[in-house]
């Protein structure tokens, strides 16, 4: 790489849009070369956020061929990220994308494959791998022996607006697809196993949804290690606000939990910032002395660095800087996209069959 900064083409002004237009623009290695969206009246507010004169643009096609930029971040819903990924690539950009990566594995092992062919960064928005306190999480479930009962949820009682945004989202990916691959990764990076068997249920709650969408989804996934995991994801505004924040790992040796007491109560599951929200993880060991007794008392690992939703995303976007400067291989980190994606895409398809599906 020369001096030279990296021109970002930076497509979707939503909210994942929005904070990492803003990452960009607080990186001074890198230049947004324009905000596309289909329409001026939703990139109006983040516009406003931006460093004056910043470009504006309708079409992503146009932009493309016109600005010639460095690298494309892509963060409109997720039936656009394969071609809108694969045409940044044929043109030479690298590519950071929200997830998931595509839409069945097959579009997620070409759009690798053909990163590493151009020789350009692919890199995936899974936030969670940027956040110190699940990095912290996943290294003490790994303290727990094997096998490992993993349990996670995110439930949103979503109304207003946020349930416009999901009933847009939900006409092209179903929930435990959209934010199942963080939680799949997380249950693969504790486990350190192959996933082999997948299964899942689903259902529709509302009626403003075409008849073969769903706002409910639950998948259960078994590794190879006899390790177990579960995530449930529901949005819309009749889900419970009832336990539903759920973050729970369980071992021969013990169990931890992500225990929010601000993110997890009530009224704050449509709150974007309390989804990476930790606060702390309760440590419980399962060691007993000669009387039967345990030996010892459970702990509470309080975690200082708790960065909000913006940050995190600041913070990837310098990952996908080490990927675009080649500080950082991300290979792993392109596998687990592949691998993540397997998982809740053979989840969403056992639902519809009724039949649980190997890996």
């Amino acid at each position: 790489m020369t001096d030279q900064k990296i021109r970002v083409l930076v497509v979707g002004a939503g909210n994942m849009g929005r904070s990492h237009a803003l990452a960009y623009a607080s990186i001074p290695e890198f230049d947004i070369a324009a905000v596309c969206t289909r329409s001026p009246d939703s990139r109006a507010k983040l516009m406003t956020e931006l460093p004056d004169g910043t470009a504006e643009a309708n079409d992503y096609q146009d932009a493309l061929r016109e600005l010639q930029p460095d690298a494309v971040c892509i963060s409109t819903y997720p039936d656009t990220h394969y071609p809108f990924a694969k045409l940044a690539l044929e043109a030479g950009c690298h590519v950071f994308t929200e997830k998931p990566l595509a839409e069945n594995a097959d579009q997620c092992k070409e759009l690798v494959e053909l990163a590493r062919s151009k020789n350009k960064a692919l890199v995936v928005g899974y936030i969670l791998r940027q956040h110190p306190s699940w990095i912290k999480f996943v290294e003490v479930a790994k303290t727990l022996g094997t096998p490992l009962v993993m349990r996670m949820n995110l439930n949103q009682q979503s109304y207003g607006k946020n349930w416009e945004t999901h009933k847009s989202l939900l006409s092209s990916i179903s929930p435990i697809v959209d934010c199942g691959v963080h939680y799949v990764d997380v249950m693969c990076q504790m486990t350190e196993s192959k996933p082999i068997r997948v299964s899942g249920v689903g259902a529709q709650l509302t009626d403003e949804l075409p008849q073969d969408k769903i706002n409910y989804g639950h998948l259960q996934v078994t590794f190879e290690n006899g390790s177990v995991g579960w995530y449930e994801a529901g949005w819309g505004p009749m889900m419970s606000e009832t336990a539903f924040f759920v973050k729970d790992v369980v071992g021969p040796l013990g169990s931890a939990s992500i225990v929010a007491a601000e993110a997890g109560s009530r009224g704050k599951s449509s709150d974007v910032d309390a989804h990476c929200q930790t606060e702390r993880i309760l440590l419980h060991r399962s060691q007993k002395n000669e009387a039967g007794e345990l030996e010892a008392k459970d702990e509470f690992i309080d975690l200082e660095d708790e960065p909000d939703h913006d940050e995190l995303c600041r913070r990837e976007q310098l990952f996908f800087l080490d990927g675009i400067t080649g500080k950082a291989d991300l290979t792993e980190h392109q596998n687990s996209a592949i691998r993540a994606s397997e998982i809740v895409l053979a989840a969403d398809e056992s639902f519809r069959s009724g039949k649980t599906l190997q890996l």
